[in-house]
């Protein structure tokens, strides 16, 4: 093994420096292309020679969903099923919104149960409570968290971590974050959270997208001590093997009904916008967060329309059953900023502005009142996009201190 891993290694090395030696030229290379000259990227639940040795012996809770996965050469295996052929001891499971198979629909109160393969209890997450109670913890010596995220701030995931960190730290329970990529994980962009806005669409005063995995994300809650009380969970990393910021993750498995392929997940932070608005963004088509429209656009403004119907992820979607005039963004590229031009487009063209944004909806997703104003004033993109720089330089200083990857 010894020799295996030395060549590896220098495999390794060998493609990154022809890579870099090309210049320009590879600065032409489809994403693909230079994807292929990169060693594979190893999540946190892949490395269980890390993490096993932490949980032998220990009474185990663990917070988890659809993308908990080990993955491998024919598939994938749940990292509940992993742990129970590994003999560990796990007491309950733990589900954030979407439930722990990733079936409910964005919003939609999620209930405990039992899960039909394991016969270990389902505690949910975003139903009565969100936070584990001091009763839910009774017993367990370790929290397990594994959730893969899209670094977006209003998406819940990591503020369910949060709140597992503070249930931990209150009780003095370890956790231990099994690091997963970030497929917006390469900028940092957009407005930052006002703390009199905080909330479970974002708990803390970080920028829209904050270009963070999951794992260096926890560091940050830990060291900025955005825990309830100033408390700081007992927490441990485990790291992604051949990850950057700059890398072009694939997700295999949609983190969430609504967000079925890469494309969806790049567009997902500015067209997330509109989920504070009357406008629909693809939930009730095949085409979630890939196009936006509404009834109430100017039709004679579009050339694309669209009726969303119930679906998968979607039983009641905005502008059900009514045709929506707007924008197809199926082909998009990776997005490398979050853009402004589609909601601006839309409430230029919305025939009642009146009827356009939910005031208090926008707000928390947004994050401030003053994006709604500045949309309302008429403002162009670039002149809202000015006075966002000052709270973005001053969160990718205090970033620096908790990123674990280049």
């Amino acid at each position: 093994m010894p020799i295996l891993s030395h060549f590896k290694s220098t495999f390794f090395l060998l493609v990154l420096l022809l890579s870099s030696c090309k210049g320009q030229d590879n600065s032409k290379a489809s994403d693909s292309e230079k994807t292929a000259l990169v060693p594979e990227i190893v999540v946190g639940a892949n490395r269980t020679e890390a993490y096993l040795p932490l949980l032998k012996g220990k009474k185990v809770a663990i917070v988890a969903n659809q993308t908990s996965v080990i993955y491998e050469d024919t598939g994938h295996t749940h990292l509940v099923d992993s742990l129970l052929v590994h003999a560990v001891d796990v007491r309950v499971v733990f589900a954030p919104e979407h439930g722990f198979r990733g079936k409910a629909d964005a919003g939609e109160l999620v209930k405990d149960g039992v899960d039909t393969k394991t016969s270990l209890p389902i505690i949910s997450l975003y139903g009565k409570n969100r936070k584990p109670s001091k009763e839910q913890l009774a017993g367990i010596d370790v929290v397990l968290f594994d959730i893969q995220d899209v670094g977006v701030r209003f998406y819940t995931y990591i503020a369910t971590m949060q709140l597992v960190m503070e249930a931990c730290a209150d009780l003095g329970v370890p956790i231990i974050v099994l690091d997963r990529p970030n497929p917006n994980g390469h900028y940092v962009d957009g407005p930052t959270m006002k703390a009199e806005n905080t909330g479970f669409l974002g708990m803390t005063t970080i920028p829209l997208v904050y270009g963070m995995t999951i794992g260096e994300y926890a560091r940050m809650i830990n060291g900025e001590l955005w825990l309830e009380g100033g408390n700081k969970a007992a927490l441990t990393v485990i790291e992604l093997e051949n990850y950057t910021h700059r890398s072009n993750y694939h997700l295999p498995i949609r983190p969430s009904p609504n967000l079925p392929s890469d494309r969806a997940i790049t567009l997902y932070p500015s067209l997330g916008l509109f989920e504070g608005t009357f406008i629909n963004a693809g939930r009730g088509t095949e085409f979630q967060f890939q196009r936006y429209g509404a009834s109430f656009l100017d039709s004679t403004q579009y050339d694309f329309s669209y009726v969303p119907q119930p679906n998968f992820g979607a039983k009641h979607p905005k502008e059900e059953n009514k045709t929506c005039f707007g924008k197809d963004l199926s082909g998009s590229e990776r997005m490398q900023s979050v853009s402004l031009q589609w909601i601006l487009d839309a409430y230029k063209n919305c025939v009642d502005k009146s009827k356009f944004f939910r005031t208090s909806s926008f707000t928390k997703h947004a994050g401030t009142e003053v994006l709604q104003q500045q949309i309302e004033a008429g403002l162009t993109e670039s002149e809202i996009k000015a006075t966002w720089q000052a709270d973005l330089d001053s969160f990718k200083k205090i970033r620096a201190k908790y990123l674990i990857y280049d």
